[in-house]
């Protein structure tokens, strides 16, 4: 029989997905399962966008350009003007989600068995991203007890050496919530400048932010411009996961030549997406205002309960729509999936997400979950009384 890739064997399943195979058996026995895995928002869509894509008349549904539609970037250009980050519609690259983004970034400043430090927890795919560029992840591990506040930067110049062509980050972080500040910010800049390394910021949660909280983009940092790559996407921004369109920026010309020709292989983005993305940027920001303050409503009750649950730690989150939780188990895998297999309460149960797959460092994490909460608020209540009902029983087997 032919044989699987090394890189195929090494990739990592999704934390946030793996357990759905035993999601859908326990639906199939008539269980409700209340999905906190997964931070796909139940927000609505703004209608700008699904009504540019139904009253379109497109005959031909032609490709797009590979760096996606001149006036989309444009206008994207625009919307980050007002947020106080001056970018040109040339230093853009439309992508298919921000997924992409990450993917060409990874291809375009890295080789083969080149490193990138990370601080952890972080977003499960990156590993993903890092395994099929052939990346090493050299993680540096926050703390639920601080917070996840950014680790010294001392720990990150320990990590340095003459594979280290870059520092990731996710601001506000998945799955911490957590919001880097300026003078963090620009401590990661100076430190890429020392080293000539580049600094990856992954944006795409820039809008939610809380408690009087603002956020500072690495692309407002003067002098960064050569070493500064974002990405983002409209995902969660406009709830609107199902378009895939996220988008790669940097000041740096060899880095979106180079990230063209990526683009260049795999055609272009898809033209009905790109529609509704470039309608969703005339979305009003009371539109936003609802939503943050719906996001802060449930963070604060999901806190609230989470914190009445005996031998449970939670880390308050200050942007984006996750937390995570520490358990009082050994084995957070192994309880999530026993809570789909063996546990439901009036036919509830619920579905978390293990965060040692947030984690690159072994052993990190095994006790922790990452949960979204991008539910409406009496099903975070329930859900959280599942939670504590199982784990209740669950130490006591």
């Amino acid at each position: 029989m032919p044989s699987i890739s090394k890189k195929g064997t090494l990739m990592p399943a999704s934390p946030i997905r793996k357990l759905v195979p035993y999601a859908e058996d326990a639906k199939k026995r008539g269980t409700q399962v209340i999905h906190l895995n997964i931070g796909q928002p139940d927000i609505k869509t703004p209608k700008v966008a699904l009504d540019a894509v139904r009253n379109h008349n497109i005959e031909v549904l032609e490709y797009s350009m590979t760096q996606g539609s001149e006036m989309y970037r444009q206008k994207i250009a625009a919307y980050y003007a007002k947020q106080d980050i001056l970018v040109d519609a040339e230093d853009i690259i439309v992508t298919t989600g921000g997924s992409e983004a990450l993917s060409f970034t990874m291809g375009t400043i890295m080789d083969n068995g080149d490193e990138i430090i990370i601080p952890e927890p972080f977003y499960a795919n990156y590993n993903g991203f890092a395994t099929a560029a052939g990346v090493n992840v050299k993680p540096i591990a926050s703390s639920i007890d601080n917070n996840f506040a950014l680790p010294p930067i001392s720990k990150f110049e320990e990590l340095i050496t003459p594979k280290t062509k870059a520092i990731l980050i996710c601001n506000p972080g998945n799955p911490t919530g957590y919001l880097y500040s300026k003078e963090e910010i620009h401590q990661l800049a100076d430190l890429v400048k020392k080293h000539d390394l580049f600094l990856v910021a992954d944006e795409v949660y820039r809008e939610f932010t809380y408690d009087g909280r603002e956020h500072y983009s690495i692309l407002q940092v003067d002098g960064l411009e050569e070493h500064a790559i974002v990405v983002d996407s409209v995902s969660k921004r406009y709830s609107m996961c199902g378009a895939r369109i996220g988008c790669l920026i940097s000041k740096n010309k060899q880095v979106i030549n180079t990230a063209m020709k990526f683009a260049q292989a795999r055609l272009s983005p898809p033209t009905f997406a790109q529609i509704a993305s470039e309608a969703a940027l005339e979305t009003p920001q009371e539109y936003f205002d609802n939503v943050i303050e719906e996001y802060v409503a449930r963070r604060n009750l999901l806190i609230t309960e989470l914190n009445k649950l005996e031998g449970v730690k939670v880390a308050t989150p200050q942007g984006a729509f996750y937390c995570v939780v520490e358990l009082p188990v050994e084995d957070a895998d192994h309880f999530a999936q026993w809570l789909l297999e063996s546990f439901e309460v009036d036919e509830k149960t619920v579905m978390v997400a293990p965060a040692a797959g947030f984690y690159a460092t072994p052993g990190l994490g095994k006790n922790q979950i990452r949960i979204a909460y991008v539910l409406e608020k009496e099903q975070l209540v329930k859900a959280v009384q599942i939670l504590g009902k199982a784990l209740t029983k669950y130490n006591a087997q």
